[in-house]
């Protein structure tokens, strides 16, 4: 697939890294264009690209900013109409300890309304960047999964497949709407990682009895 990362921080890079691995086409933009160009080079087969006009001919859009910067961010991509967009953002506070909303919405949704035309669906928001960066694989036959949140059908399979060509695991998790519980499942995980001290070599999974 043809894909556009926006963002050249930890976790655009990562993206960048497992996506041409996994043999996709992918382009890279991100507000620091020599930034952006460092992490395309540190790819073969990845290319930085200005970012007006980033999101033409990409099959789908990976959001990979704070969630302050997305709505700016995805509108100065270009026509982002009948494009897939996968959201990996959590509107963390300041400190990544809590959420800034939640219960009554979420970043997802709030992105879907700043571009009504994009066909949004959450999904890698509770995987680390560290955990990304080095693959899916945590031994002892145990994946990584990636809950995958959307209204669109299409939007949904485009992104799980873009999951499972990185090797992780996918889990339906449903409608936009509950996205409303992956970004505090994804806030858990941080005050894991961090409050407690268990680091960023950790990933929430669902298991079901044989």
């Amino acid at each position: 697939m043809k894909i556009t990362v926006i963002g050249a921080g930890n976790m655009g890079s990562a993206f960048v890294k497992q996506l041409t691995r996994a043999g996709h086409q992918v382009s890279v933009t991100a507000r620091d264009a020599a930034k952006a160009a460092q992490v395309a080079g540190a790819h073969p087969g990845a290319r930085a690209v200005p970012t007006a006009g980033a999101a033409e001919g990409a099959d789908a859009v990976v959001l990979a900013t704070a969630y302050g910067d997305a709505a700016s961010a995805l509108k100065a991509v270009g026509s982002l109409s009948g494009k897939v967009v996968i959201d990996i953002t959590n509107p963390l506070t300041a400190d990544y300890m809590g959420l800034t909303i939640g219960h009554d919405t979420s970043a997802a949704e709030e992105i879907a309304k700043a571009v009504p035309g994009a066909e949004v669906v959450k999904a890698f928001n509770t995987v680390f960047a560290q955990v990304l960066a080095e693959g899916a694989d945590f031994g002892n036959g145990r994946k990584v999964g990636v809950f995958v949140a959307g209204d669109s059908a299409r939007a949904k399979q485009t992104a799980g497949a873009l999951a499972e060509s990185m090797g992780f695991d996918v889990v339906d998790a449903g409608s936009l709407k509950n996205a409303r519980y992956l970004e505090p499942l994804a806030g858990l995980n941080i005050y894991l990682g961090y409050g407690a001290g268990l680091g960023t070599g950790i990933a929430p999974t669902w298991i079901r009895k044989a």
